[in-house]
Order: C-alpha cells, then structure tokens, then sequence
C-alpha cells in the first residue's frame, strides 16, 4: 500500500482534529471514513478531509486498513478489540479503557493473536519539548533521578467531571509520562485534595516508582486560566524543567508577560502530528510503536489505584502483574 486508509470513530473536538490532521500533515495515509453517532457531524468532517460517513464502526472497520478510536471513553475497549480480531491496526485515544480489566481484553486479544496491532494515544511521548527532557534523564545529564514534578491544568474540562474521572480520564496522562520517562513502573500512590465535599478539583497525588523515585501530580480540570502542563525532574547531577512554551513576551504600559492558551489540542497540535504520523507509518510496516496496550492497562491499574486512595485516605500500593512476552 502506498497510503493508509484510516477511518475516525468519533468526530468530537479530538476525533475531527485527528482526521484534519491525518488529511494535511500525514502523507501516508488518507481519511476514507468518518463514523459518529451524530450522522450530521460525521458526513460534515468526512466532507472536509475528502471521506465519506460510515453507517456504523463496524462497517468502517471492515472498509479501512487502520482506524483511530476518538469516541466516548466507555466504547474504548470494546471497539480495539474489534481492531485487534479483525486485524487493523488502531490508535486508540487515551484511556484504553474506563477500568483496568477492560484494557486487560483488549492485552488478552493481542496476545491470543500474537501480534500487536493497538497504538494508545498518550501523544506526549511524541511531544519535542516531553522528548527532550527524557533526553536529559537517559543521557544523565541531571545524574539519578530521585524526584519528579508534574502540573497539569486546564481552563475547563467537560469529561472529567467528578472525582473519580479527574483520575481515571485526566491524571492518567501523568501516569504514562511519568513510566515513560523513567521506563520503571509507578509501586504506590497517593491522592488528596483541598476540596472537602463534591468534585474533588484539583487533586495532588504523590507516586512512588519501584526504582525509589517520588513524584508529585498535581491535576486541576477547571483552573480557569488556560490550559498548562509543566515537568520538573530532579537528579543528584541537576535538574530538567518542561515549561509552557512562550515564544512572545510582551512589555506594554507597564506590564509584562505572555499569553496562556485554554485549547490542549492547539498546544499539542504538533505532538499529535508527530504521533498519527508515526503510527500510520508504523501501520504500513505491520508494526506498533509509542505507548503499546500494556501501557494502556498499566495506567489503568495505577489509575484504579488512584481512584481507592482518594476514597479510602490510603496509600495504595499498585501491583502490575508480570508483562507477556508480546511486550517485551
């Protein structure tokens, strides 16, 4: 095949993003089919990146050589494994799944195939500025890492909407950044907030790594202000800072400063084409690369955690099973 045909489940703000995307700035592959259930708002996308509308995921699986999953959270699990048993291969929006043992099908399927075919959408690990402060970590530039910090705020947020979400479907970004750039896996968790009744927003979590590291996480999904992600890691050598990028700084009438975005798809727009551009590469090839389905269930298990620690008051420990060789 010289171009991937992709079809996009969903054509929600992520979905419709991801089919301008793959249309514009991935060579390698072509937008065929567009399903969502709002028919409407499907034919209008499929119009614009030269597509037509799907009646239904499973005619567009059966019609595209690869699909990307941008639908609800709870239809997740259910439309990879789809992917995995008819083998097309899927980028799969972040989480992989609304619980740990539904992303642990979606493991169970690839593994009966024996093949990888699910690519989880955890777009920083294509981010320059997420792929250059791993840099200084692995070319020990700060030394041994002993202590991570992560902020992670949005202007408002209309899926993270009660405490348990704020976990499950936001923090779960920092547990796979946080695996990533360390390559170890998080042993504990901690989550508390100031908020005593209702929506528990922000959150901080504190996270122990098996390798001895801590880590702190702060998550706030309505800051109002814009929207915010920075990293800091500390090592006995020095230290590595992700800050927000601001390419203008403006002094006028006595005042300084930058503008702050509140759209996470515009701050990450080139990360995402970095990230749909490797995978529908890979594809061709037959092969998977960033965050695979393992690490899509290992942030689910971290993030089950997560959600009992909060309830509970604990520290919870979290117990990732022994990784198939699939994934080796």
């Amino acid at each position: 095949m010289s171009k991937l045909r992709v079809g996009v489940i969903g054509a929600g703000a992520m979905g419709a993003s991801h089919a301008r995307t793959l249309a514009t700035g991935v060579p390698s592959a072509e937008v065929t089919r567009v399903f969502d259930m709002d028919t409407a708002r499907a034919k209008q996308i499929a119009d614009e990146v030269g597509g037509a509308p799907a009646d239904s995921p499973e005619s567009l699986i059966a019609e595209v050589d690869a699909f990307v999953v941008a639908s609800p959270d709870f239809t997740h699990a259910d439309l990879a494994v789809a992917g995995v048993e008819a083998g097309k291969h899927v980028l799969c929006e972040k989480p992989l799944a609304v619980t740990a043992d539904d992303a642990r099908r979606v493991v169970d399927a690839e593994v009966a195939a024996g093949r990888r075919f699910v690519q989880v959408g955890f777009n920083r690990r294509f981010d320059p500025g997420f792929v250059s402060l791993k840099g200084s970590i692995t070319d020990g530039s700060v030394g041994r890492v002993q202590v991570l910090h992560g902020i992670h705020r949005n202007a408002s947020n209309a899926t993270s909407t009660d405490s348990s979400t704020l976990v499950t479907g936001s923090m779960i970004h920092e547990f796979d950044t946080f695996r990533w750039l360390l390559d170890d896996e998080i042993a504990g968790i901690r989550v508390e907030s100031p908020v005593a009744d209702g929506f528990k927003d922000p959150q901080i979590a504190t996270l122990w790594m098996r390798g001895g590291q801590m880590i702190t996480a702060e998550v706030y999904v309505n800051a109002a202000y814009g929207y915010d992600v920075r990293v800091e890691v500390v090592g006995d050598a020095g230290s590595a800072t992700l800050e927000p990028r601001t390419p203008v700084v403006r002094r006028i009438a006595g005042q300084g400063g930058s503008s702050i975005g509140s759209d996470f798809v515009e701050h990450f727009l080139e990360s995402y084409r970095l990230e749909l551009a490797a995978w529908a590469d890979a594809s061709l090839r037959g092969e998977v690369v960033g965050a695979s389905a393992w690490d899509g269930f290992a942030a689910n298990l971290v993030a089950a955690s997560g959600v009992r620690a909060l309830t509970e008051g604990t520290r919870e420990t979290v117990a990732v099973p022994e990784r198939p060789a699939l994934y080796a």
